[in-house]
């Protein structure tokens, strides 16, 4: 269906804000992306997209741009989870203040919703999976406690200022576009540069990890499904994942090769999303398989 509707997407110079922006020029929204470093993927973000090099914590800047917008879909945040525990003011500045700066812009400016790109870290260790949004938070490291301070802020902000907000539980995004050097879905990146350049991969910890992979794809049709439903607006967190669990022993056997070992990390062990809410109230279900995904980006990356 096309439209004519502004989006706004912040970080849309990001991995999943450019998959976003090229879905939604693709649409045929008026798309506006909000980036201070957009040099790693100028080139190739959408050719229709309005590039505005700001920092999302200049608020006055940043509602001038949301002004007669629809949709704000914020993606921008700084999410290394080694980087958040060895800079924790730095990274809870950008991430909590910035995520405040950007859902205060938004309401001035009187846009009707604001989807929030959440992440399954606030889940943190957990005695049961899968886990479901009713579960309680319990992040353990500075990332996954910004990321969840900042789904309060949008239930807040829902509350106090009338502005629809939805907040989005990612899973360890993977698929194209990403940077194998980069902040999203760390193993897979390193994993695939690790092949390219003929070096055995590096495990941390003894292998048993699990990680739930999501296809980028999929998190680009939940956030055009949420910025659309009906049935939330008030603050709902909602995972999106593809439902399933890999070892990362299992997904190193997926690129075949020499595994080295190495310390493991502060994170949680295991991860697995129930995605039985995303498909009640976005009509969202995930299509891509881990292995297709897989096999697709070692197609990509000539290995």
């Amino acid at each position: 269906m096309k439209t004519s509707r502004k989006a706004i997407v912040t970080g849309g110079a990001g991995f999943i804000g450019s998959n976003l922006s090229h879905a939604l020029c693709e649409a045929g929204w008026e798309t506006h992306i909000i980036d201070r470093d957009p040099s790693f993927r100028r080139a190739t973000l959408p050719k229709e997209a309005q590039l505005h090099e700001v920092d999302i914590r200049s608020c006055e800047t940043i509602e001038a741009i949301m002004a007669g917008a629809d949709v704000v879909f914020h993606t921008a945040a700084v999410p290394r989870v080694p980087y958040s525990i060895e800079h924790p003011v730095e990274t809870t500045d950008e991430n909590i203040t910035g995520t405040v700066s950007v859902l205060t812009a938004a309401a001035r400016a009187k846009v009707r919703r604001v989807v929030y790109s959440a992440s399954g870290s606030a889940y943190g260790n957990q005695e049961t999976l899968p886990l479901g949004e009713t579960l309680p938070a319990n992040p353990v490291n500075p990332y996954g406690l910004q990321k969840y301070v900042g789904e309060l802020f949008a239930k807040m902000w829902s509350e106090i200022y009338g502005i629809e907000t939805v907040s989005l539980r990612y899973f360890n995004v993977y698929g194209p576009g990403l940077d194998p050097n980069g902040p999203y879905a760390l193993a897979i990146g390193r994993f695939l540069s690790a092949r390219k350049n003929n070096e055995p991969i590096t495990i941390y910890g003894d292998g048993t990890v699990t990680r739930d992979f999501t296809h980028v794809s999929d998190v680009v049709r939940a956030n055009l499904l949420a910025a659309e439903s009906g049935r939330v607006g008030k603050g709902e967190v909602i995972n999106v994942g593809a439902g399933r669990n890999v070892s990362i022993k299992a997904l190193a056997d997926m690129f075949g090769g020499e595994v080295v070992y190495a310390a493991p990390r502060i994170e949680a062990h295991d991860s697995l999303a129930d995605t039985k809410k995303a498909k009640e109230l976005l009509g969202w279900e995930p299509r891509v398989r881990l292995e297709d995904g897989i096999l697709e980006l070692k197609k990509l990356f000539g290995i």
